[in-house]
């Protein structure tokens, strides 16, 4: 049965022809994990060995089953369902269409989120510290950056590198102007204390030419129409951090329903386009009810997050209509406050990990904890890499808005040959280049035109 590889043709932008991939038929078993290759693990249903209902157990590989006939691969898996099972974080309820496990359906999260505002942060470290006290032991997703799913897409780039018998395959790089790679800042604003930061805060992302956006609690505290225009008029963006920061929204579905009506309201008097749900709780199957261009809400690996499982990927991706902008970086309070680290040592390392893959470096930055004693020279400290980051490896400095509509753009996008030329077409093209997939001792490397 031949199945149209929509993930992968997304993924890359490349021609159909290099997208197409044979699926074997059953029996299947599954839902479980196995593995394609040594470092892609998959959730999904497979037609060859078997699966593990543990990520820590020893998997089955399945890439030594896999078989070329007419010059398409014969994968015993639909590569669709292992990437949306990763993508949507269902790999954490035994692959049904349900939330995975966090602190917000518990009794003790209700009541900690009931007292929340009258804790000190101290107290707050110390039971945060206690409930996520496993963090180090979590098998899958890998720590401190998961790209899984962007493993799986090279595997499958190099099978179709092999069973068309060429030496390169096109495709539409991943980002404008041959940038290698995007950096964004962000700041969820949680308290009053940390709008009255904000002024100041914009003022140094500025002194190191930094734009960011701010996502804002319409009924945590006042939102004044001059405190928008302030931010805007300094070229920062503005975004929704929920309706209030009570750590339930995503707990019933009957009620996600009522607040999302109030939360789209919100979004359009405030004008917002992105959105990211308060303390990262997320339900990906609920997401057509909230009328946002973009979501923020999703960690690569949320190890260190009320909410466990992750996206596992580095990269944008579309959940319907929504582009999800991915979380790859530790959050500020769990390098500062949990893992009590005030160094950027995590931080660089993280950086280099998603940069070398050409991926999206998204940092969440909570004014109302970078005023604590020490983390402004750590914050400062932060900004001074990212810029010389961005300028040493020609990544791109850009807003959530930008990032969403070039993901969008790039979706347009199609590859179209002049004759012996491959060219990028649609609108907004002139931003596009042609990159190039090829192997390179066996492992999949990408080749961009020289910039000019």
């Amino acid at each position: 049965m031949l199945t149209r590889t929509n993930v992968f043709a997304d993924y890359y932008r490349c021609e159909d022809k290099h997208g197409r991939f044979e699926s074997a038929r059953g029996p299947f078993a599954g839902p479980g994990y196995f593995r394609f290759g040594e470092k892609a693990v998959c959730y999904g249903h497979t037609a060859a060995g078997f699966v593990q209902r543990n990520a820590a157990s020893t998997m089955y590989d399945v890439l030594q089953d896999i078989k070329i006939q007419g010059g398409d691969p014969i994968l015993p898996f639909d590569p669709n369902e292992v990437i949306d099972n990763l993508r949507y974080e269902r790999y954490m309820s035994g692959g049904s269409k349900t939330s995975g496990r966090s602190l917000a359906k518990s009794f003790a999260g209700s009541v900690y989120y009931m007292v929340r505002p009258l804790m000190p942060v101290s107290f707050r470290k110390h039971l945060q510290r206690r409930y996520l006290k496993d963090w180090n032991r979590i098998a899958f997703p890998s720590w401190p950056v998961d790209r899984t799913v962007d493993i799986i897409f090279e595997q499958l780039m190099a099978l179709s590198l092999q069973s068309h018998g060429v030496e390169k395959i096109p495709f539409i790089w991943f980002w404008p102007e041959a940038y290698t790679g995007c950096v964004m800042m962000t700041h969820d604003v949680e308290t009053k204390v940390g709008r009255d930061f904000c002024a100041q805060l914009v003022d140094i992302d500025a002194s190191f030419g930094i734009k960011s956006s701010f996502q804002l609690v319409p009924e945590g505290y006042e939102i004044p129409a001059t405190f928008l225009d302030s931010l805007r008029s300094n070229g920062c963006e503005v975004n929704l951090h929920g309706d209030n920061h009570d750590g339930r929204l995503f707990s019933d579905h009957k009620q996600f329903l009522k607040r999302a009506k109030r939360i789209n309201q919100y979004g359009r008097d405030y004008a917002a386009a992105g959105f990211r749900s308060p303390v990262l709780y997320r339900n990906l199957e609920w997401y057509d009810a909230l009328h946002f261009s973009y979501d923020m809400s999703v960690p690569a690996s949320a190890h260190l997050e009320p909410q466990r499982g992750g996206c596992c990927t580095v990269m944008p991706y579309f959940v319907g209509d929504v582009v999800e902008l991915p979380l790859t970086m530790t959050q500020d309070y769990s390098l500062w406050n949990v893992l009590g680290d005030r160094s950027i040592a995590l931080w660089k390392r993280e950086i280099d990990l998603v940069l070398k893959n050409n991926g999206l470096v998204s940092f969440n930055a909570h004014p109302d904890y970078i005023m604590a004693d020490g983390c402004l020279d750590s914050y400062r400290q932060l900004l001074q890499h990212l810029t010389q980051v961005c300028a040493h490896k020609h990544a791109w400095l850009a807003l959530p808005k930008e990032v969403d509509l070039w993901w969008r753009q790039r979706q347009e996008m199609r590859l179209v040959s002049n004759g012996s030329r491959v060219e990028v077409s649609g609108p907004f093209s002139e931003r596009a280049v042609v990159a190039f997939a090829s192997l390179e001792s066996g492992r999949v490397v990408y080749e961009l035109p020289d910039r000019q």
